[in-house]
């Protein structure tokens, strides 16, 4: 029987024809008839998917030009935007659902796909949702080689099983009138779209050619990319930045000539450290190393294990460290036996505090008995990976005749020795002298003396090794530069010097002390190359301060923010910061560029500085206990009571003050108790002014034509208690705007119209994505991986006395694809603070730049707040600029231009299964 009616011809030429799958099958008769003589082919499509050219495939490779458009799950902004967000958004919705799993069932369509789409002769394009909501009304033109042409409509689809099992309706128009009528809706909808990207074409091509293999399938350099092709960040059309690639292509490369990887990673704040080293640890546990212990602040405990799981798809564990026992991703308890438990992690990679073991090390460099630091020494590690690693460091007290380690120092160099791969990663190795520097070094060295030799070596040293590297001392005779090149002796690597000079002396490739002298050489060729390589000075550097050639750029990985900007890497996104005096502030808010506070604050401030000054009388010991209170208060009054309760047992102590208290229960004194309960007394039940503020930015503080609600905002605080106040007490000023709350595990949630709504941080991402939610607080354990460049604003609720968190916060939306020119952060402190003090002196110094080992500290220690002015002189030894030759800049970021890794194309994957499986055997079970 056949499908199609009898055609109806038409007066002035052409017909119309009828087509209907209850007479006949369409998918033998109508498309692949018409398409076998077409010269062209513009098609009006649904969604694009593999499926699209299931039937047709044959027939469209002979056409000359074949055009598509389909839809897309775009905004008119997503058009708008810069290139790279678009692609990632339509990778996303590409990928949405098990296109792993597609691929499988349908190789052979993938792999035709791929064939059609690097043709040249078929061009997709894509059109926002808000010019076409969704192309329902399928049509198109085919022109045949003959010279007639003939539109058509109807529901017809392209997959196989659609065209078998589906009711098709097909109207085919061959008048000229009813020809143009279709070529005219296409040519509109064409002359809109975008292009199909690229990494949606070969994103095609990998699944065509996918298939799962184990680890021992593949090279070292190829375990990455299958491990990480199908991870979360890749899943959602990003990829880690090529400087991060780059760094584990050094951790492989360390481990292949060295056996075991002794790294420091320098890179500036905001510029993403955290990525770099899990996914060397990744790659470290797939290879069959042994555990991983990632050591760092409380305070990030809990983001690392967000940001590896969220972003590289990393199950791990944390140690809780009130109630000594492990928490699985989920942030769930899994229940132990106590504090030897933290020897025991139940994953591949165990994250715990190092405020634990600074507290569990007794003096000359011994772990108190049952702490975790004892437990944690007497294990042994495929990786140790210690961040803000310029907290362990010595001191030269008044008299002393050399540095004395402090604890945290002690414990690394003792765990070095029990590990193979040791990491260490802060922005700023150097906080008062070079010697805080050379402390890390001689912590890479323990175990590995590739690094700085024995302690004959005059690299051991600073005083002998820090002349060399600046050049202050020139080498002017070979006798001069000897040690310094053959202690510790470099692998042969691309230097021909080192490579005849292992050869002269019969130097296996992991002896790395040469203890022969100049005159033992015996080739006049290799003797002369030898004092030429020494005594030239090129570009002005001297053979030891550039290359390879001393243990610093050998061991300290350093990629500079505008280094990566000016290779166009990182955006240059211009930031305002608001208030700055520019715009008149009302006075009902503001005194002076700070909120002006209230009687019953006053009175709470008053109470917390009471609490603070009987608290010292006790104990002169603790640091951040001495701040803890105000700086809580400082942030709003909904922390500064949570606080409070905490401190007279009405609720937890968070982990960062139970660390300082080294995991004893806080027992106020009289005179603390009554301070307390004045603060809250004051409090409770007053309104809190940031409120105020915050609503004033979002809605009267306007860039351009509109309000900062309008363009998209988040809102940041480091404590939970005042993110969900702010979020709920926004949710009743809009009750019909949604608004998220991005937080820790368990806490993140959708608010709108009275409701609270349980969400994942993944299916927040993408309703911010996707534009449906505009108004976000988040917690700074979550910030890392929150790609916001929907959103052109940012205000912050508190200010963390910690550089490296405000590069964090603005990193979530001075992003590429950000819509705007310049983005827009306003800084919420109470007048009459602290923090308004620390904010003053932190803002000031963040307008400079400096050029040693990296812009700002990390973090700044609680000592300092004590002396504003103290604090002043302390930020200004790292901001003070100096002009200097970089070798950093020659050796690491100038290499990533060439980028090679290509791991989003990788084929040959692991399963995510297997990786997880790898990830999930805990320290015990190998």
């Amino acid at each position: 029987m056949s499908s199609e009616t009898r055609p109806t011809p038409f007066k002035d030429g052409g017909h119309l024809a009828r087509f209907s799958s209850r007479q006949g099958q369409l998918s033998h008769v109508y498309l692949s008839d018409r398409l076998k003589a077409a010269k062209s082919y513009d098609r009006i499509a649904g969604y694009f998917r593999s499926s699209i050219f299931e039937l047709v495939g044959e027939e469209i490779s002979s056409i000359g030009t074949v055009r598509i458009v389909a839809n897309s799950e775009l905004d008119h902004a997503d058009i708008q935007a810069a290139k790279t967000v678009r692609d990632a958004a339509l990778f996303r919705r590409f990928v949405e659902g098990d296109a792993v799993l597609d691929a499988a069932l349908h190789r052979d369509r993938y792999r035709r796909l791929h064939e059609l789409l690097t043709s040249g002769r078929v061009q997709i394009k894509v059109v926002p949702r808000s010019i076409a909501p969704f192309l329902h009304g399928k049509a198109g033109v085919v022109k045949g080689k003959d010279g007639t042409s003939a539109a058509f409509m109807g529901s017809i689809n392209e997959t196989r099983a659609a065209w078998a099992h589906n009711y098709e309706l097909v109207w085919e128009d061959s008048s000229r009138e009813g020809v143009a009528w279709v070529q005219a809706e296409f040519d509109a909808l064409w002359k809109v779209g975008v292009d199909l990207p690229d990494v949606v074409v070969a994103e095609v091509g990998r699944l065509a050619n996918r298939h799962e293999t184990n680890v021992e399938g593949l090279a070292p350099e190829d375990i990455p990319g299958a491990a990480l092709v199908e991870s979360p960040i890749y899943r959602d059309g990003e990829s880690l930045q090529r400087w991060q690639r780059a760094f584990v292509g050094i951790f492989l490369q360390h481990r292949r000539d060295y056996g075991k990887v002794r790294l420091l990673l320098a890179d500036e704040v905001g510029v993403g450290k955290t990525l770099s080293l899990a996914a060397s640890a990744l790659l470290s546990v797939l290879l069959g190393d042994g555990p991983v212990l990632i050591l760092v602040p409380s305070t990030l405990t809990e983001q690392w294990q967000i940001e590896l799981k969220d972003r590289l798809g990393m199950p791990t564990a944390r140690w809780d460290s009130l109630r000594k026992c492990w928490i699985d991703p989920e942030g769930r308890i899994i229940k132990g036996q106590g504090v030897a438990d933290v020897a025991r992690c139940p994953y591949a990679i165990g994250i715990v505090s190092t405020g634990l073991i600074v507290h569990g090390m007794a003096d000359h460099g011994k772990a108190k008995p049952d702490t975790e630091a004892e437990h944690l020494l007497a294990g042994r590690y495929g990786m140790v990976i210690l961040d803000e690693a310029h907290k362990a460091r010595g001191a030269q007290p008044p008299g002393a005749s050399g540095r004395s380690p402090n604890n945290l120092l002690s414990f690394m160099t003792r765990i070095a020795e029990r590990t193979r791969h040791l990491l260490l990663s802060t922005a700023t190795p150097i906080q008062t002298s070079v010697e805080d520097l050379w402390d890390l070094l001689t912590v890479l060295n323990r175990g590995a003396d590739f690094v700085l030799g024995n302690i004959y070596s005059p690299w051991s040293k600073a005083e002998t090794a820090v002349p060399i590297l600046t050049g202050t001392k020139k080498i002017t005779h070979v006798r001069e530069g000897w040690d310094f090149l053959v202690n510790p002796m470099p692998p042969s690597g691309n230097d021909d010097l080192i490579a005849d000079l292992r050869d002269e002396f019969g130097m296996r490739a992991e002896e790395w002390i040469l203890t022969k002298l100049p005159a033992d050489i015996t080739n006049p060729a290799t003797e002369m190359k030898l004092d030429l390589g020494l005594t030239m000075i090129e570009d002005g550097l001297g053979y030891f301060q550039r290359g390879a050639h001393n243990p610093l750029l050998r061991h300290v990985v350093l990629r500079k923010r505008r280094d990566l900007e000016e290779m166009g890497l990182i955006p240059k996104l211009p930031v305002d910061i608001h208030p700055n005096g520019d715009v008149p502030l009302p006075d009902y808010i503001f005194d002076g560029l700070s909120i002006g506070t209230s009687p019953a604050f006053d009175d709470a401030y008053s109470a917390a500085e009471r609490f603070t000054v009987a608290y010292r009388k006790r104990t002169r010991a603790a640091g951040f206990m001495k701040t803890l209170l105000l700086q809580r208060i400082c942030s709003s009054h909904a922390a500064g009571i949570a606080t409070a309760e905490a401190l007279l047992g009405k609720r937890e102590l968070d982990d960062e003050a139970l660390e300082e208290l080294d995991g004893d229960a806080f027992q106020a004194v009289e005179d603390e108790r009554i301070a307390l309960q004045d603060l809250i007394d004051a409090l409770t039940d007053a309104d809190d002014p940031k409120l105020r503020a915050v609503k004033y930015f979002l809605d009267d503080h306007q860039a351009g034509t509109r309000t900062w609600r309008e363009m998209g905002a988040i809102i940041f605080s480091q404590y939970y208690d005042t993110a969900a106040w702010i979020a709920g007490q926004l949710a009743k000023e809009y009750p019909d705007q949604p608004i998220a709350i991005y937080a820790g595990a368990g806490k993140s949630r959708i608010l709108k119209g009275g409701e609270s709504t349980t969400a994942e941080r993944a299916a927040i991402k993408k309703l911010i994505a996707d534009r449906e939610i505009s108004l976000v607080v988040a917690t700074d354990a979550a910030c890392e991986g929150l790609n916001l460049q929907t959103l052109g604003t940012l205000i912050n609720v508190d200010l963390p006395w910690n550089p490296s968190k405000l590069e964090q916060r603005i990193g979530r939306i001075k992003r590429f694809g950000q819509t705007r020119d310049r983005v827009d952060m306003a800084n919420l402190t109470y007048a009459g603070t602290v923090d308004e003090k620390v904010y003053r002196v932190l803002s000031e110094r963040l307008r400079t730049t400096h050029d040693l080992l990296g812009t700002m500290p990390e973090t700044i220690d609680a000592e300092w707040i004590e002396d504003i002015e103290n604090l002043e002189q302390r930020l200004r030894t790292y901001t003070n600029p100096r002009e200097r030759a970089d070798p950093f800049k020659a050796r690491y970021a100038n290499a990533l231009i060439d980028d090679d890794t290509n791991w989003s194309e990788a084929s040959s994957v692991l399963a995510r299964h297997d990786v997880e499986e790898f990830l999930s055997r805990g320290w015990t079970a190998r």
